[in-house]
């Protein structure tokens, strides 16, 4: 169906970081050219909100916004959902449907993770990229449609071409631009301002009248992590924190939800009595500043990949307390690489 809530959709798209805003413009640049775009970005950073933006700043903002997941279908009906099919054309077809092209006649056709979409069905949508006509699923009957489409993955289409997964052809005519959506981890304090949103539009959800506050080491905390799962990811995140506290301030929050507090430890690879430091002994007396830092680092890296980025159980995992683990992520910080953990 057409996207009945636009407003809703472009409020969202908060930030104004310049990775952010300069990744707007290109938006609004490539909005007003008819032409197909494609979206590429990690999970849950926002492609469908993009492509609803391409949508209503483009002429086509008065005809419908259809998407399509591609990833939620199995290969078999991807042809049947995007061209419909007549009546009798396979067991169940009791009278005939229309498709997704059709139903975005004059508007724009939202194709989410369209490198699944399979070679054979692949070969139809070129045909409609290049001559705007198909057939549906048991018909001879040509239709004809006006159609943009908006392409989004986060797959590597040009090597899925190399692997004969994907279509040149059709990837040369979706490409006329393409868009990368910036990672969470690049925008900055942009992760606060969304982090507000979402707890704003929490609290209102639960009929509370305050808006709970992150306190300074939680925004910090948030700001540190990496979010694989992006903007997805921070409003689960954030949305679980205000559900949790009766607070104003929100003094913790839980990054992986599937955290059990009641593990057993798992035991260290050695102790202070068995620890093998013969590896130790061919370094250079000169040298042991340079090895602290790499231990540390080391230790560092690995106390926030167990702990799932969250600076205080990290702190714990290597027995040092929340200041002293929040030195040495300050003075490493550079060499750690949001992306580790």
């Amino acid at each position: 169906m057409a996207d009945s809530q636009p407003e809703r959709r472009l409020n969202e798209t908060l930030g104004d970081s310049e990775v952010f805003l300069d990744f707007q413009q290109k938006i609004s640049r490539a909005a007003v050219v008819d032409r197909p775009i494609l979206v590429i970005g990690e999970r849950g950073s926002g492609k469908e909100m993009a492509a609803s933006r391409l949508h209503f700043l483009s002429g086509r903002w008065q005809e419908p916004f259809i998407t399509i997941n591609c990833a939620a279908l199995p290969p078999s009906l991807i042809e049947t959902e995007l061209f419909g099919h007549e009546a009798g054309a396979f067991t169940g077809a009791s009278k005939a449907r229309k498709g997704r092209f059709e139903e975005a006649d004059g508007g724009t056709l939202f194709l989410d993770e369209i490198g699944l979409i399979p070679l054979e069905v692949q070969e139809k949508i070129l045909r409609v990229v290049e001559y705007r006509t198909f057939e549906r699923v048991g018909s001879s009957r040509t239709f004809e449609v006006d159609v943009r489409i908006v392409g989004a993955t986060n797959a590597d289409l040009p090597a899925l071409c190399k692997e004969h997964r994907f279509k040149q052809d059709l990837l040369d005519r979706l490409s006329f631009e393409v868009l990368f959506m910036p990672p969470l981890r690049t925008r900055g304090d942009d992760i606060i301002l969304l982090a507000q949103h979402f707890a704003s539009r929490m609290a209102y959800e639960l009929g509370r009248e305050d808006i709970p506050e992150f306190s300074p080491e939680i925004a910090e905390q948030m700001l540190a992590y990496g979010w694989p799962g992006n903007v997805r990811e921070l409003k689960n995140t954030v949305e679980r924190a205000v559900y949790r506290t009766r607070d104003t301030v929100i003094t913790e929050i839980t990054l992986d939800p599937f955290f059990n507090p009641f593990q057993p430890a798992e035991p260290e690879a050695g102790s202070r009595e068995t620890l093998d430091t013969s590896q130790f002994m061919t370094l250079p007396l000169d040298g042991y500043n340079e090895a602290r830092e790499l231990l540390e680092i080391t230790f560092v890296k690995r106390a926030l990949n167990a702990a799932g980025g969250s600076q205080k159980i990290a702190a714990e995992k290597i027995g040092l307390t929340y200041d002293q683990f929040r030195g040495l992520y300050r003075k490493y910080k550079p060499q750690l690489g949001k992306e580790d953990y």
